[in-house]
């Protein structure tokens, strides 16, 4: 038994570790060191074993239990980006809505009728391909790039952030909005994405085939990290210069507690920590929580209702609906 304990310490230990090492994604950008941002990924995992194995040392009456416990206070924050609890709130606000429609939903006739229905005040589409949407009464910035918001509002300046480097698609969409007699800086975000097919991440019985699978995934993921690192810093200078207040949304290709995460919402607050409830999961198409669409916002815009509607399925992702309060401050 002691034999036992020793190894569930152990490892304890090294899920503890390997915790730390993805907080140090606000700190090492993955052109630095990549492997960081690659246990993000693996996050929910770790932390529910790490879970497991503090209730394990709880019941064994061991004091090292108050130890682990004591450390897991560390992962408060990074646990809330996954699975939140908020008080609601009951206000008129500015209704915005984030969704990928994976190019018009691959010609689902479903899309435009859906995003209609919601009659948000912004929406923030990705992957949209040039799909047209003719809504009475909205206004449309879509310079290319699959990136494209609709607005019932006034549009004072819409451009595109170019990252003037073929190897790197257009991360972002920057659009000010006039609502209510102030104007609101809109960044629409979609990183490079992975390009998985299904298939390169279900595992079988074969251990080669297994092994070289993960070898292949690991090979798309480090080098989309680094285009990450650049789109990052592109919309984050777009941020640092706006001289109005930011609500950033979008598709991040990237996990919470990912180099992507902290950097993008420095300086901004993360509408899912604000004001969700329950699970903020909003890419479905593989059997695993991934959350990969996110809204953040100047800390003088509040979130008040955060909803990732699930009751639909016309994209592989689903869409993220976000009220902010429409006092002026």
């Amino acid at each position: 038994m002691k034999v036992f304990r020793l190894i569930l310490f152990v490892l304890h230990l090294g899920i503890l570790f390997l915790l730390l090492g993805t907080l140090l994604n606000a700190y090492v950008p993955p052109k630095v060191f990549p492997w960081f941002n690659l246990l993000s990924l693996g996050f929910p995992l770790l932390m529910i074993c790490y879970i497991i194995l503090t209730i394990f040392w709880v019941f064994s009456w061991k004091k090292r239990a108050f130890v682990f416990i004591f450390a897991g206070l560390a992962f408060i924050n990074p646990v809330k980006r996954w699975v939140n609890y908020s008080d609601k709130k009951e206000n008129p606000g500015i209704k915005v809505v984030s969704f990928n429609t994976r190019a018009g939903g691959r010609g689902s006739t479903e899309i435009g009728p859906y995003l209609k229905s919601l009659d948000a005040d912004v929406l923030l589409l990705q992957e949209d391909a040039g799909i047209v949407y003719k809504f009475d009464g909205y206004q449309k910035a879509n310079p290319g790039g699959g990136l494209t918001i609709l607005t019932k509002h006034k549009i004072i300046k819409q451009q595109i952030i170019d990252p003037q480097d073929e190897n790197l698609r257009i991360p972002g969409l920057q659009v000010d909005i006039e609502i209510n007699g102030k104007i609101y800086r809109f960044i629409d975000v979609y990183l490079n994405p992975f390009r998985f097919e299904k298939d390169m991440v279900k595992l079988n019985g074969n251990t080669d085939t297994n092994e070289q699978k993960i070898k292949d995934v690991v090979k798309r993921l480090i080098p989309t990290f680094k285009k990450h690192q650049e789109q990052v810093g592109l919309i984050h200078k777009v941020i640092e210069n706006s001289p109005y207040p930011v609500i950033l949304a979008g598709d991040f290709n990237s996990v919470p507690n990912s180099y992507e995460y902290y950097h993008l919402s420095d300086g901004l607050e993360d509408a899912f920590l604000t004001a969700g409830r329950g699970s903020a999961t909003s890419f479905h198409d593989y059997k695993f929580p991934i959350r990969i669409d996110y809204v953040f916002s100047s800390k003088s815009v509040k979130a008040i209702s955060y909803e990732v509607d699930r009751s639909v399925s016309i994209s592989d992702h689903y869409p993220v609906i976000v009220k902010f309060s429409a006092e002026n401050k």
